[in-house]
C-alpha cells in the first residue's frame, strides 16, 4: 500500500509538470533551506522536491488577500456574510440529507450536530466552494514570502507534501483557500494529518470530497480541543460601571469564573453555573457594542479559526439552522 501511495503521488507529479511550466519559481535560499529539510528529515529526493516547487507558482494575489481578510471586518459588516437566508436552508438540507452520518458523529464525539454543519457551511458552503488556488502555490508563496508568518506557511508546505504522499493526492492539483485550506472543512494540511478520519471507514480519509469523512472530521478537531458535550457555545452579557475593560484584556480563553465576572459588572439574564469559566467578548453592531459570554465551547470554535467574529458567526448560523431543520422535521 505504501509503494502504491508513492507511485500514485510521483505519477500526479508527473502528470502535472506537464501542465505547468518548469520555470515557474526560481528556487532561492529559503526554498533551497525547504527542500534540504525534505531530504535530510523525511528522505526524499532533492530532485522531486526541487520539481515540486519549480512547478508551483508566486501568486501576489494571494499575498493581497492574506492583507485584507474578513476578519478585519466589524462584527455588523462580517455577520452577513454568513447569516444568510440561502445559507440557513442550505445548511437545514444538509442535515437533512446527511442526518445519520451527523448523529453518529454526535454520539461519537459529544459535537453538536448544528455546530458541524454551520462550520462546514460557513468554510465552504457545504462543500461548494472549496477554493480556487492550487494548496502548493499558496503554501510556497506564503511560505516563502510573507513577511510575518513565513516559518508557519512552510511548516504547513512540509505537511502538505507528507500529506500527499500518506493519502495519495497528486501535490501539484489539489485546490484550496489562498491561505492553503483544503477540501469540504477547509483543514491545513497539519490538521488533516492530525485530526482527520475514516469515518465512513473506506480505507481512506478523503476531505477533498469525502462528506462523511469531513463531518467525522470536524467533530473530532472540536473534540480533541476540549468540546464539552451537552454544554453552552455562548451567552448574550450586559456591562455595567468601569470596571469591565479589565475583562475583555484577558482575552478569548475562558478563565474567569462567572461568579468573578459580576464583580466586574457583567451580568447575564440566561443563568450560568457559577464555577464556569468564561472570557468577555465585545462585538461592534453598527449602533455601539454589544457583549457576551464565550464559554468554553465558544473558545473551541476559536481553535478552528482564532477569531471571536468566526465563533460567533458558527454560533448564530448554527442556531438558526437548527431552528429550521427542526420546524422542517
Amino acid at each position: 500500500m505504501k509503494l502504491l501511495r508513492s507511485i500514485t503521488w510521483i505519477a500526479g507529479l508527473a502528470m502535472a509538470s506537464a501542465m505547468f511550466p518548469a520555470q515557474a519559481l526560481e528556487l532561492g535560499p529559503k526554498a533551497q533551506r525547504f527542500i534540504q529539510r525534505m531530504v535530510d528529515q523525511h528522505g526524499y529526493s532533492e530532485a522531486e522536491v526541487s520539481r515540486l516547487l519549480r512547478n508551483s507558482q508566486h501568486q501576489q494575489s494571494i499575498l493581497d488577500a492574506m492583507s485584507r481578510r474578513a476578519e478585519a471586518r466589524p462584527w455588523h459588516a462580517y455577520r452577513p456574510i454568513f447569516l444568510t437566508q440561502t445559507r440557513i436552508d442550505d445548511g437545514a438540507e444538509f442535515w437533512s440529507e446527511h442526518r445519520d452520518t451527523l448523529a453518529r458523529a454526535e454520539e461519537i464525539y459529544g459535537v453538536n450536530a448544528e455546530i458541524i454543519v454551520a462550520i462546514i457551511g460557513v468554510e465552504t458552503f457545504f462543500g461548494r466552494r472549496a477554493g480556487r488556488h492550487r494548496v502548493i502555490d499558496a503554501l510556497v508563496t506564503l511560505g516563502f514570502n510573507h513577511p510575518r508568518r513565513g516559518k508557519f506557511f512552510t511548516s504547513e508546505l512540509e505537511h502538505f507534501l507528507l500529506l500527499a504522499q500518506e493519502e495519495s493526492l497528486a501535490p501539484l492539483k489539489i485546490l484550496g483557500s489562498y491561505a492553503g485550506a483544503m477540501g469540504v472543512p477547509q483543514f491545513i494540511a497539519s490538521s488533516y494529518r492530525r485530526y482527520a478520519v475514516d469515518f465512513d471507514q473506506d480505507g481512506r480519509r478523503d476531505l477533498i470530497h469525502g462528506i462523511s469523512d469531513s463531518i467525522g472530521s470536524v467533530a473530532n478537531y472540536l473534540a480533541r480541543h476540549g468540546w464539552q458535550r451537552g454544554q453552552l457555545v455562548t451567552v448574550p452579557a450586559q456591562v455595567d460601571g468601569e470596571k469591565y475593560p479589565k475583562l475583555l484584556a484577558r482575552g478569548l480563553k475562558p478563565k474567569t469564573p462567572w461568579a468573578e465576572m459580576r464583580h466586574y459588572g457583567v451580568s447575564s439574564k440566561v443563568q450560568v453555573p457559577p464555577d464556569s469559566l468564561g472570557a468577555l467578548v465585545a462585538l461592534e453592531n453598527g449602533k455601539g457594542m454589544e457583549y457576551w459570554l464565550g464559554l468554553k465551547n465558544f473558545y473551541v470554535i476559536t481553535r478552528y479559526n482564532h477569531s471571536a467574529l468566526y465563533a460567533m458567526a458558527v454560533y448564530q448560523l448554527a442556531e438558526e439552522i437548527r431552528q429550521k431543520y427542526s420546524g422542517n422535521g
